[in-house]
Formats: C-alpha cells, sequence, structure tokens
C-alpha cells in the first residue's frame, strides 16, 4: 500500500516540462533566496577554496577577484536569464527546442545531462570525504584519479542514493531542503574560520592582511600547481556558474518565479558561498597544511572536521548534498526533454545512478577548478544563441524559435554557433596557451555573431 502511494506521489510530480509555468505554481523571492544560499555553500565550496590556496593566489587578489567576479555572476543571473525566464516560462530545454529544433537539442541535452551528472558526482564525493571519516576511510590525494578502497565506493553509494531520492521528489522538495540547510551551514563555514585564525598566527583583524599573505594566500603555488593572479579568480568567480547564467540553463528555475529582478538572489549564494564560504574554506585548509606538514592529501571532510569537529564534518555532508540535488533535477529535465512521456521522477533516479559511479572517481574533485570551467564553456554557445532570438533576430526582422516556426529539426546557424565556438576555443588554447578561464567571454561573441549571421542567410533564403 505505502510502496503504491509512493508510486502515486512520484507519478504526481508535475514540473511542466513542455508548457509555461502557470501562475499558481509561481514562487514567491524567498524559494529563490533559500536555493541559491543552498546550492553555492556546498561541498565544492570546500574544495575550490583549498584550490585557490593550492595555485598560490596573494591575498590581495583573491579579495579583489571574487568581488568583481562574484557582482558579474549576479548581474548575468539577473539581467540577461531572469527577464527571458519570466517572459517564457519554459524550460531551457523546450525553448531550444522550438529554436534548434529536436535533433540538434537532443545532442545538447545529452552533453548538458552528462555535464551535470560529472558535477553532482563531484558534490557528492565531497560528502562522501566527511561520511568515511567515522570509519577511518582512506582519503583521496591531490594526485588521485581513481578509486582507492571499497570503503570509498560504499560511502558514495550512500551519500549518492540519498541525494537521488530528494530529487526525484521534485523542484518543491530540492527547494525546501535547501532552505532548511542553508542558513546553519554558512554559519559553521564562517565560525570555523575564525575560531581557527589564531592557529595561523592572525589574532586581530589589523593582523588579517600581513599575516594572511604569510601564511594562507602566499603566492606561491604548491609542487604541481599553476599560478593564479587576480585574473584567474575573477574570471573562474564569474563564469563558475557560467552554464547556469550566460549559458540559460536557470530558465529553467527562474521560469517558477515571479518576478524577473529574482535573479538578484543570485546574491545569496555568490557573495555568501562563492565569497565567504571560498575564504573561509581556504583558511581551514591552510591550516590542515600547516597542521599536516604540507601532506598531499585532499579530502573537504577531515578539512573542516579538524576545524569545526562533528558540525564541520556535517557540513560538509549537507553541503554536497544541497547542491548535488538541484544539479541532479536540471539533469534528469535535460534527458526528460528527449522522451517527453517519461516520468521526470524516473529519469532523475537513472541520473541519479549515473551521477553516484561517476562520483567514485576522485579526479572528480581534484581537476575541480579546469572542470567547473569546461563546463561552462561548452555549454554556453546555447545560450548566446537564446539571447540572439530573443533580442536581436526580431530587429533584423527574423522569425523566432527557427525551427519552431519552419517546421525543422535541425537548425543549421545554431549548429554552426555551438560547434564552431567550440573548435575556436580549442585553437586558441592549444596553438596560443589561452587557459580555459580566459575564453567564455570572447566565446560568447563568437557564438553570437556566428548564429545571427547563419540565421540571416539561411530565413532569408527561406522567405
Amino acid at each position: 500500500m505505502k510502496k503504491n502511494n509512493l508510486k502515486d506521489h512520484l507519478d504526481s510530480v508535475e514540473e511542466f516540462e513542455r508548457q509555461p509555468v502557470p501562475v499558481n505554481k509561481l514562487k514567491s523571492w524567498k524559494s529563490f533566496l533559500g536555493m541559491y544560499a543552498g546550492e553555492h555553500t556546498a561541498g565544492t565550496e570546500f574544495v575550490i577554496g583549498p584550490l585557490f590556496v593550492a595555485h598560490g593566489v596573494t591575498t590581495v587578489d583573491l579579495i579583489l577577484g571574487l568581488l568583481v567576479g562574484n557582482l558579474l555572476a549576479v548581474l548575468s543571473w539577473s539581467f540577461l536569464t531572469g527577464p527571458i525566464a519570466v517572459k517564457e516560462r519554459i524550460t531551457l530545454y523546450y525553448l531550444l527546442e522550438k529554436i534548434s529544433g529536436k535533433k540538434l537539442t537532443t545532442i545538447y541535452n545529452l552533453v548538458n545531462a552528462l555535464m551535470f551528472c560529472f558535477l553532482a558526482g563531484s558534490m557528492i564525493a565531497v560528502s562522501a570525504t566527511a561520511v568515511g571519516i567515522p570509519f577511518g576511510l582512506q582519503m583521496p590525494t591531490l594526485n588521485d584519479w581513481l578509486p582507492n578502497s571499497i570503503g570509498w565506493i560504499a560511502a558514495v553509494i550512500i551519500v549518492g542514493a540519498l541525494t537521488t531520492i530528494v530529487a526525484m521528489f521534485g523542484y518543491s522538495v530540492v527547494s525546501k531542503v535547501a532552505n532548511i540547510a542553508a542558513p546553519w551551514m554558512i554559519l559553521v563555514f564562517i565560525s570555523a574560520a575564525i575560531a581557527v585564525l589564531p592557529i595561523l598566527e592572525i589574532n586581530s583583524i589589523s593582523e588579517f592582511w600581513t599575516k594572511a599573505d604569510q601564511t594562507i594566500w602566499t603566492g606561491n603555488p604548491l609542487e604541481g600547481q599553476s599560478k593564479f593572479n587576480f585574473w584567474h579568480i575573477m574570471f573562474f568567480a564569474w563564469f563558475a556558474n557560467m552554464a547556469m547564467h550566460i549559458g540559460m540553463a536557470d530558465l529553467s528555475i527562474l521560469r517558477y518565479a515571479k518576478k524577473w529582478y529574482y535573479g538578484f538572489n543570485s546574491a545569496a549564494g555568490m557573495f555568501v558561498g562563492h565569497y565567504f564560504a571560498w575564504i573561509a574554506s581556504g583558511i581551514l585548509y591552510a591550516v590542515f597544511l600547516k597542521e599536516s606538514n604540507f601532506s598531499n592529501e585532499f579530502a573537504p571532510g577531515p578539512i573542516a572536521y579538524r576545524a569545526a569537529g562533528f558540525a564541520g564534518a556535517l557540513t560538509v555532508i549537507i553541503a554536497g548534498w544541497t547542491t548535488a540535488n538541484p544539479t541532479i533535477y536540471r539533469a534528469g529535465l535535460a534527458l526528460q526533454a528527449i522522451r517527453p512521456e517519461w516520468k521526470t521522477w524516473k529519469v532523475t533516479m537513472v541520473v541519479g545512478i549515473i551521477t553516484t559511479v561517476a562520483s567514485m572517481f576522485p579526479a572528480l574533485v581534484m581537476k575541480l577548478l579546469d572542470f567547473v570551467a569546461l563546463y561552462g564553456l561548452v555549454l554556453m554557445p546555447m545560450g548566446a544563441i537564446i539571447m540572439m532570438d530573443f533580442y536581436i533576430l526580431p530587429k533584423l526582422k527574423l522569425h523566432r524559435y527557427f525551427a519552431e516556426k519552419f517546421n525543422k529539426s535541425f537548425n543549421i546557424a545554431a549548429a554552426l554557433s555551438w560547434s564552431l565556438t567550440l573548435l575556436i576555443s580549442l585553437f586558441l588554447n592549444f596553438y596560443f596557451g589561452i587557459e580555459i578561464f580566459f575564453l567564455g567571454l570572447p566565446g560568447w561573441f563568437v557564438a553570437s555573431f556566428i548564429f545571427v549571421l547563419g540565421s540571416y542567410f539561411i530565413q532569408k533564403k527561406l522567405n
């Protein structure tokens, strides 16, 4: 009986995959405030902050780079994603299908879902490092790419299963979980970092700048790590969620917003999570390095446990969980858009299984900075296409929703925009050595130009 009730409840989850969100289902700003704060005060914050330390950034470059980069990210959500989301009120995937056609959108959805699975997998791996503490689990190091024990595999399966079950119940449950977890997580982050400052010989605010340069963000990268400066930090902070704002993935989330300016709620995630949490986790890692005589082990769970005890370990578990939840939810929507008749919860369950398998590989954590930049770059061109379709094509007296209007299953202009942008980015990276963190901005202009130019010639020919 209970089994049937659970299935009936899951079957009744309605996410409006191919229709605008009705007015009575719109959500207040509080839902987005909690979701953004929870999603971006996450397990990955325990990885990214320490990696900045490992890459030898200086204190002033970190503080200013994060300030400017996170401000640009909030403005991107607010002025790029928000207005289109509340105007269209449909998922990214259905909107892309109208523009790019069913076949191209299917390819994009598969790539998108896979990237989201890997991202969520890294968060589950982070949570697993805390789950394994009571069992003396052998933790991965900076050089580990493959699972190092059966215990590690068991830990990620447990965390992955719990995360998937929550995501299967839909956006409303994901939002509630984030709202419950977000407030206390950031308190643990910040209070733990403040508590350990004396270990780094920082006993007052006036000492912070001087001592931080000497003991935390020293400007000297660890062995095997490249050197980061202001521009690395600024562009990373701006583009860490490029797929979600400039890439328009959060159309699927902000379509529930009553007003376009709810995109400003992303500030809760950027300045709480991607500012204070990154700084706090960097401080905790500096303490870990000092006390472990610069150990090569890289496990967020033990780092937080060393600083804040049980509360720190629990924060790592929940932080990874609350970010993996909406990410698995997004990946589920991407796959479900390929076959709308599939039940969302069943697709989300499959996504959860793929994510859990991916999370068994520590490489997702150790190369997180590069992966985050790569996934934003790969998905960004479709966001540029949506913006050009929304704002520019009507001004050129060209039709919006090309595939729907001309009954096409494959928009060549969109395909050229996506593929050529990635090829040009690859060329700039390989032949000119331009790091992946800096390719998103020129890539957006390339994608926009190719799509508008291609649409002009294709539509003129059809007309």
